[in-house]
């Protein structure tokens, strides 16, 4: 603030903050104050103002977990990441406590595990920590033929897409009704509304978030829980997609989004209370599309998209939720 050479004084203004919408926020109206005054009623509201929730984020230390996690940290939200075992975790966490104002709990867990939705519960319940945003983004990916995908791939990617998913907004769903508003955004995907080759598996998962949101959130309409599922198309989350969404056709590589540009199109679409969530004006431009054209064109299009990709580099961590690529195993 900058000193005023004709007054003692300058009279500042204060505003009640425009945060997103929150239980535990105490608001406080319109004050005036004078410098060395009345400084520490100012600190002594603000302490109050200061939020006590919590947005737990899975899958949230690459990709667009990590473009999630900072872009919910500048809206001043508390934050408990969760993520596989390893260093990109932490190193998230230590560079949003020194960035922002927040609180940051970081919670490693492999939600393909049994019982690791269950102990992820406790261990939250235990920190007695107020959860009133749940952000279900861990998934796993695939682009492999069928046959040449591994039944392995296929168990993790049903666990982690569908079965934690679920589990997780089952467990803290009391959790977040307890709060006066609260959210669940539920990451799913563009390969929900078309039949891919290729994407078999993966779109089927994400068919599952997409009807298991919409059915959600008929059923907790009347309550204060609000639910949305965000579908993006493809996503630049690590190099390895950046590298495979290259080699798609032309319409495919204008579509593709990065991380930074979706979240706050996700976040927005959330606290507005969208119940589907489609970010960028060409994945819009599609799913026009998908209701005018003739089946047998989209099956030319998409047919032809899928056959350009060059699948062969891999992504072996799952945090992800965009269009993971699996190298299809020897034969």
């Amino acid at each position: 603030m900058g000193s005023d050479s004709n007054s003692s004084f300058r009279r500042i203004e204060i505003n009640s903050p425009k945060l997103y919408l929150q239980s535990s926020f105490q608001v406080f109206p319109k004050q005036q104050f004078c410098p060395g005054t009345t400084i520490n009623y100012l600190i002594f509201n603000l302490k109050f103002m200061r939020n006590t929730c919590y947005t737990l984020i899975t899958g949230a230390s690459e990709g667009f977990g990590k473009a999630l996690a900072i872009e919910c940290a500048r809206r001043n939200m508390n934050l408990i990441l969760v993520a596989l075992p390893g260093p990109e975790l932490h190193s998230l966490t230590h560079f949003i406590e020194r960035n922002y104002p927040v609180d940051v709990i970081a919670i490693e867990k492999d939600l393909c595990k049994d019982e690791s939705c269950r102990e992820l519960y406790t261990r939250v319940t235990e920190l007695n920590l107020q959860v009133n945003m749940l952000i279900n983004n861990a998934g796993i990916g695939s682009t492999v033929l069928f046959e040449e995908g591994s039944p392995g791939l296929y168990e993790k990617q049903i666990k982690l897409n569908v079965l934690a998913t679920t589990l997780i907004t089952r467990l803290f769903l009391k959790t977040l009704q307890r709060n006066s508003h609260s959210y669940i955004l539920n990451v799913g995907s563009m390969a929900s509304f078309f039949y891919l080759p290729k994407k078999q598996v993966y779109g089927a998962t994400k068919s599952f978030i997409y009807f298991f949101s919409k059915s959600l959130r008929k059923e907790l309409k009347k309550s204060n829980v609000h639910v949305s599922v965000l579908c993006p198309g493809g996503m630049n989350t690590n190099l390895a997609l950046t590298l495979m969404n290259k080699t798609g056709n032309f319409l495919s590589r204008l579509s593709v989004m990065n991380p930074e540009d979706v979240v706050p199109v996700a976040i927005d679409g959330l606290l507005k209370g969208k119940e589907v969530i489609i970010p960028g004006k060409l994945n819009k431009f599609f799913m026009l599309l998908d209701k005018v054209l003739p089946e047998v064109i989209k099956k030319i299009i998409t047919g032809q998209g899928m056959k350009k990709l060059n699948h062969s580099n891999s992504f072996s961590r799952y945090l992800s939720p965009a269009l993971v690529t699996v190298t299809a195993p020897a034969r």
